[in-house]
């Protein structure tokens, strides 16, 4: 996929397994109680001088994203929690062998969601194996950070400080944005949404804080990660056309097969072009629809709401307005609006 990081959101309840929901309450814990204050990390002599200056980047991260991007200023991301893993969560994603629509799982506060979290990696692969005999195509997707939606003070962990500042700034972004609007049960709306911002906040603090030189290099690595894109969603509108024929299993799996080896084929074309390696790693994973999903949830919809804060001409807090509008709105003027770009041509 391509990092845009989503959020597991804690919800206790009968329709969460025990053991799922043990695990999720304990890495919480774990969170809530290794946490110490950004600011005072700073300040304290015991800390190395590149942390310092990450966590220092971070607190005007934040305070950008509350002055500039209309985004929520509270008490998410002003703490940091140092982990002994490479990432927060491990999100399981699934889907049908011949379908690109994730599998969703259900919790009382939330709705449903097209992923399920694991605080540990072991855990998540296990859920994966399981689904996968099932007949489902799986992916264990390790994830940064995650929101909860302000119930909790979020923290920083030391997976993102591992990041580079742009990425870490568009991640901040990104899981504020879940803070400002959320819709019950609607995944690809709320990611949608919170990319949208993610990048737009990225553009914008390049621009304010960062100088030309910096912008112009981050709207060629967004030109190009969008080509990228835009050539698995066609592989995955492919894949949505096929799976909508009546073709007997055996068939269906080796046409299934030759789509993915097409796409192969065009990623090395496209890599060729442009010179540019950064997808080999995504394209040499044993893909499947589960890829595509995860991929589809956060992009499909997320030029619907790109053009819609141009419609605002970047006012950030009249689109957050206009979003809320949405958020309000029926389920089918939400799935009406991410579907227009499509049927529009909007760019």
């Amino acid at each position: 996929m391509i990092v845009a990081l989503c959020g597991l959101l804690l919800a206790a309840g009968g329709c969460a397994t025990l053991g799922w929901y043990g695990q999720a309450a304990r890495g919480q814990m774990e969170l809530l109680l290794k946490r110490k204050d950004i600011e005072k990390l700073i300040a304290s002599p015991e800390t190395p001088e590149e942390k310092r200056q990450k966590l220092e980047l971070v607190l005007e991260i934040r305070d950008f994203a509350g002055e500039q991007l209309g985004l929520p200023d509270n008490g998410s991301y002003a703490g940091f929690v140092k982990l002994e893993r490479d990432a927060v969560v491990y999100n399981v994603i699934a889907a049908p062998e011949f379908s690109v629509e994730p599998k969703t799982w259900c919790y009382p506060l939330v709705g449903c969601l097209a992923y399920r979290g694991y605080f540990n990696r072991e855990a998540a692969e296990r859920r994966a194996r399981s689904l996968s005999k099932q007949g489902l195509d799986t992916l264990v997707s390790p994830v940064a950070a995650y929101s909860t939606l302000g119930r909790f003070n979020d923290p920083v962990t030391s997976p993102m400080l591992a990041f580079g500042d742009r990425r870490l700034a568009g991640l901040l972004f990104h899981e504020l944005a879940h803070q400002r609007v959320f819709v019950k049960g609607e995944t690809d709306f709320n990611e949608a949404y919170a990319t949208a911002v993610e990048r737009a906040g990225v553009r914008r603090w390049l621009e304010l804080d960062q100088g030309s030189s910096a912008l112009k290099a981050w709207a060629r690595s967004r030109r190009l990660e969008a080509e990228f894109t835009a050539l698995l969603l066609e592989t995955r509108s492919r894949l949505q056309a096929l799976y909508a024929t009546e073709l007997p299993p055996p068939r269906m799996r080796e046409a299934k097969q030759a789509v993915f080896d097409d796409l192969r084929l065009r990623y090395a074309e496209f890599s060729q072009v442009t010179g540019d390696r950064r997808f080999d790693a995504w394209m040499e994973r044993d893909l499947n629809n589960a890829h595509l999903a995860l991929l589809a949830t956060y992009e499909a919809g997320a030029d619907a709401f790109a053009d819609l804060l141009a419609e605002y001409d970047g006012d950030f807090e009249r689109f957050h307005q206009a979003v809320e509008r949405l958020a309000a709105a029926g389920r089918n003027v939400r799935a009406a609006f991410l579907n227009r770009c499509r049927t529009d041509n909007c760019p």
